[in-house]
């Protein structure tokens, strides 16, 4: 493993202090976003693109159960270029084409955040392996996959750039009450992948991080089914209630952004404190 040496030269230098706060967590350059037809994926990428982001590729299983709000986003930042692209990033082949994709037409990969996921909740005693498999496929591998594509490109750019995984509480706490085994491994693993490359690519000027949200109310969490479990989700946390889907974008920006230049290996918890019990 190779370290940066810091200097003038390299691209882990620091940059002069911007002037005002605007300019610190303005976000510049293009972005692509895993899961990004999802409601927190689509939060994500409205927060990027109102902190000035130029570019976005949202890379989705099904892009196009979000048309209409990814339609509203053209309209909204008109001066932003806008694609969408169908793949699997499980597949190594279709997520090298995607993101050649995206900087041609783009013209540079600065940013990329990681949304694709899968979650199933399956007892471990009778789980299926190949179940088991493919979520680690999917949540860890794939990410892998997606962050090893955006490298090789910021590496030939010669510009850094920003990675940034979404992990998950489950990373850190078994969860309670629903069992899913095979989630919790695989954002535990992408908490390794994220120090792993944190420390490979650094002196590329690619800093990478990860997000732990904690249970938020999106629709995967909804559902006549889900009660009893919110219930329990809200009761066990110190705000009593789950976390919305913007109040995970200021955390998406600041990665995004200068203002967070000196963050590097880092996973931030946002989950209303529920990792303190």
């Amino acid at each position: 493993m190779t370290l940066s040496n810091g200097n003038a030269a390299s691209l882990t230098a620091p940059t002069p202090a911007p002037e005002d706060a605007a300019s610190r967590f303005a976000v510049t350059g293009n972005a692509v976003v895993t899961g990004g037809a999802g409601t927190l994926g689509l939060t994500a990428c409205t927060a990027l693109l109102e902190h000035g982001l130029q570019g976005l590729m949202i890379l989705d299983m099904n892009p196009s159960i979000a048309k209409t709000d990814i339609n509203s986003l053209r309209a909204r930042f008109p001066a932003a270029k806008i694609i969408t692209a169908k793949v699997d990033i499980a597949d190594e082949n279709a997520v090298d084409a995607a993101f050649a994709e995206a900087s041609s037409v783009l013209g540079s990969i600065d940013i990329l955040c990681c949304f694709a996921g899968i979650v199933g909740c399956a007892d471990a005693l009778t789980m299926p392996p190949s179940q088991f498999r493919q979520v680690l496929d999917v949540n860890t591998t794939g990410a892998f996959i997606c962050a090893q594509a955006a490298a090789k490109h910021m590496v030939a750019q010669g510009t850094g750039g920003s990675i940034t995984f979404i992990a998950s509480i489950s990373a850190h706490r078994v969860n309670y009450p629903q069992p899913q085994v095979a989630y919790n491994v695989s954002k535990t693993g992408l908490l390794m992948l994220k120090n792993s490359l944190a420390a490979e690519w650094a002196r590329y000027g690619i800093r990478t991080n990860s997000i732990s949200p904690g249970y938020m109310d999106t629709i995967l969490n909804e559902g006549e089914g889900l009660q009893g479990h919110r219930k329990i989700w809200a009761e066990r946390n110190p705000f009593g209630r789950m976390g919305v889907i913007h109040e995970l974008s200021g955390v998406v920006v600041l990665l995004a952004s200068r203002a967070g230049g000196y963050i590097n290996g880092a996973d931030i918890v946002v989950d209303g404190g529920g990792i303190v019990f």
